[in-house]
């Protein structure tokens, strides 16, 4: 399916309510499935939650996760320390291009025996699961939090816990801390210090019920809906000011490209107000929010706005590589966009081309990163459907703004 987005004036002011974290669900149906006892509500609707779930309850050897690329981190650990458990974990093409190989080598360090079915270093892996015979591990610490964070989300389930050495300067600090935290409401005692974390060993938690704050990521296209609009407001639900998400700092972020971000009753409410006097330049480092990059470079190209993002290299391994499609499709709108391997400088342009097609490239966010352009162009959305992969119910929410969608 691709989407038709006919220009529209302004939007609705209106209320939304956003599924749960896909970070925060996928970090608890791991810790679910090694401690029962955990209640979760909340849960994210998305499709990477679906994939997670379904592998959890799988007792199939070949385990199949698609796009999921969170899932592929945290399920190969996972699947390391399930002892007598053969697992043959692969997924989507494009999966079987983003590397694996760091975390693979760490849990090889536990004793864990993997084996690659295609390329060295990718998915597919062939997984034996064994009893760790040491728990000691290090890795470099500016590679994904992802693979940090699948090593700590098993390491309280290993006899002796987890002791994670970090090899140089922490890159995705919020998400290392994240996992830490949803740890500690769990019942888990973990420490992050001096680039050590250590994880003790814990056999059973008490019952308990946690809730998924609602994802900062998706909030992230509606402060740029609001950035773009004409004095609107909207309100979304369900969020918290010490949020565990590192994508929470959009609420300072677009203080600068005229957006106010108002607590109250776990919701936030998001109010048009006049971009800064001052603001010739938006340069920001994303290196503990790479998520929201692709967001802030269209808003800032929306506004006419020259920006310099920095603290990128992540983006060149998730579901494309994220600098050179952002490049690609807004310079197709007219835009002006220099790329190296962590950076990005979107130059200012007061012109935005008409009826543009925006190639998604399997990605979610390059599809719900592009479609608030609607308030200043004509467009059309390369397969739409691929929002189902972190907020499903995105298309439907827009509609509710009174952004004009039409199915193609």
């Amino acid at each position: 399916m691709d989407a038709n987005l006919d220009q529209i004036s302004n939007i609705q002011n209106s209320t939304i309510q956003i599924t749960g974290s896909k970070s925060e669900t996928n970090r608890l149906l791991i810790l679910q499935s090694l401690y029962p006892e955990i209640q979760i509500q909340n849960i994210s609707n998305s499709d990477d939650s679906h994939l997670m779930q379904k592998a959890l309850t799988s007792d199939k050897e070949e385990v199949d996760i698609h796009h999921a690329g969170t899932a592929m981190r945290f399920l190969t650990a996972y699947f390391s320390v399930k002892n007598g458990r053969e697992t043959i974990l692969t997924g989507s093409e494009r999966m079987q291009e983003r590397p694996i190989k760091v975390l693979v080598e760490a849990l090889r360090q536990l004793g864990c025996e993997i084996h690659y079915e295609k390329e060295e270093g990718y998915p597919p892996i062939r997984i034996v699961g064994k009893k760790p015979i040491t728990n000691k591990v290090s890795l470099a610490a500016n590679v994904s939090s992802q693979y940090i964070s699948a090593l700590m989300l098993i390491a309280s389930s290993l006899p002796n816990g987890l002791e994670i050495s970090l090899e140089g300067k922490v890159t995705s600090v919020p998400y290392i801390n994240m996992t830490l935290s949803l740890l500690k409401d769990t019942g888990i005692e973990g420490e992050f210090e001096n680039n050590l974390i250590t994880i003790a060993p814990v056999k059973v938690v008490s019952p308990r019920e946690i809730v998924v704050e609602s994802d900062w990521s998706s909030a992230s296209y509606f402060y740029s809906i609001v950035a773009l609009s004409a004095n609107r407001t909207i309100t979304l639900g369900s969020y918290k000011k010490e949020s565990y998400q590192g994508d929470s700092a959009l609420s300072e972020i677009y203080k600068k490209l005229g957006v106010l971000t108002t607590f109250e009753n776990n919701t936030i409410t998001l109010k048009k107000i006049p971009l800064p006097e001052d603001l010739e330049t938006l340069e920001l480092d994303l290196s503990n929010s790479p998520d929201i990059a692709q967001t802030i470079a269209v808003t800032c190209f929306g506004l006419g706005v020259e920006c310099f993002l920095t603290g990128l290299h992540t983006l060149k391994i998730k579901e494309t590589d994220r600098l050179e499609a952002l490049k690609t499709e807004i310079e197709k709108l007219g835009g002006q966009v220099a790329i190296t391997n962590d950076t990005l400088h979107l130059a200012p342009s007061l012109i935005i081309n008409e009826n543009i097609a925006i190639a998604t490239y399997h990605d979610h966010r390059m599809a719900m990163a592009f479609a608030p352009l609607a308030l200043r162009t004509q467009l059309r959305i390369n397969d739409a459907e691929v929002v189902s992969k972190s907020y499903p119910d995105f298309w439907p929410d827009l509609k509710k703004l009174g952004f004009k969608v039409s199915e193609t």
